[in-house]
């Protein structure tokens, strides 16, 4: 596997490691005549600032030639690096205020979206014995996003990478706020984690965030599938062209999807055992996190068509159940 590949002049993708099973997240050097543009640098680990320094050095990149470090979204396995890559660098951090506002929920002093959560969790049948363990494992990003970046805000319309202007163009669903950068001349997008080749996104219900992710997801790849894309880059995998249909594969994925979750539940059901259903029950505590917190933006889709309903929305422990036609 090539770690480093100079896609054009311009733009050279980075391998980034990743303590999961994807194994890597993709960043981009952009270069300029200013200098260079990180896109989206990593988890911070120290096997990434080892390859971050290797490759810098390699290519005789120094600290000061670094211009701006741009973000596609607030997910550790992008902006964990931020931080550190500001320290040494003084370049702004570029992030959606929304993103930003995610960032505070998350490792912000009080981090409140781990306790809304897990109350989220509790709510949809996730065990009581494993809580403690889910608990541990959010509370364990805080130091794979240190130091925290000072944060420039980033909102859509025009904005320069390298040397060429791009359009940052909002597309929710997999994170709120989450930005993709379109050259509309060049038929070049940055798509980060919102289109995907070979997997499918996560798409999460977040408590008090985005009241129907899926919804906004699915509406937003339907947009954002009629760009003319020469060339995607993506957050994880490899660069590909396809980019407007694989946009429409991952809508029927989540149409499927939805169809087979209604199916499960002509008897009455919580989102835990609707997950465990669907994405099996041999999941790690990290991959449990994102699997029920999809099988939640999915079920909360159901009910907003019409397709099921809680049996007893005023219940501690919420079940689903198909409606009758």
């Amino acid at each position: 596997m090539d770690i480093v590949t100079e896609h054009t002049d311009e733009i050279t993708q980075v391998k980034v490691p990743l303590p999961f099973p994807l194994r890597w997240v993709n960043a981009y050097l952009v270069r300029g005549s200013l200098g260079y543009t990180v896109i989206d640098p990593g988890l911070h680990t120290p096997d990434a600032e080892a390859l971050w320094l290797q490759v810098l050095q390699e290519r005789g990149i120094g600290f000061e030639h670094i211009e701006q470090i741009v973000l596609t979204h607030h997910h550790p396995d992008h902006y964990g690096m931020a931080g550190w890559f500001q320290e040494r660098t003084g370049a702004p951090v570029l992030l959606s205020e929304t993103g930003y506002a995610q960032v505070q929920l998350l490792w912000g002093p009080e981090q409140p979206m781990s306790e809304r959560l897990l109350t989220l969790f509790a709510r949809h049948g996730f065990p009581e014995a494993g809580l403690a363990e889910m608990t541990k494992h959010m509370v364990s990003f805080v130091d794979l996003v240190s130091p925290q970046p000072q944060v420039t805000l980033l909102r859509e319309g025009p904005v320069r990478l390298g040397n060429r202007v791009y359009e940052a163009i909002e597309t929710p669903g997999h994170a709120a706020g989450h930005l993709v950068f379109y050259d509309a001349e060049a038929e070049v997008i940055f798509c980060g984690d919102h289109v995907l080749p070979q997997i499918s996104p996560n798409v999460s219900f977040l408590p008090q965030v985005e009241e129907n992710p899926l919804g906004e997801y699915l509406r937003s790849l339907q947009e954002i599938g009629r760009l003319q894309v020469k060339m995607a880059y993506p957050g994880h995998r490899e660069p590909w062209a396809g980019f407007g249909a694989r946009t429409e594969e991952l809508v029927r994925h989540h149409h499927e999807r939805l169809a087979l979750m209604e199916d499960q539940l002509s008897a009455p059901l919580s989102a835990y055992e609707v997950c465990r259903a669907t994405f099996g029950d041999r999941l790690s505590v990290h991959q449990m996190r994102f699997a029920l917190s999809e099988t939640i933006a999915h079920l909360i889709l159901l009910e907003a068509e019409g397709r099921i309903q809680q049996v007893d929305p005023a219940a501690e422990l919420v079940h689903y159940v198909a409606i009758s036609r």
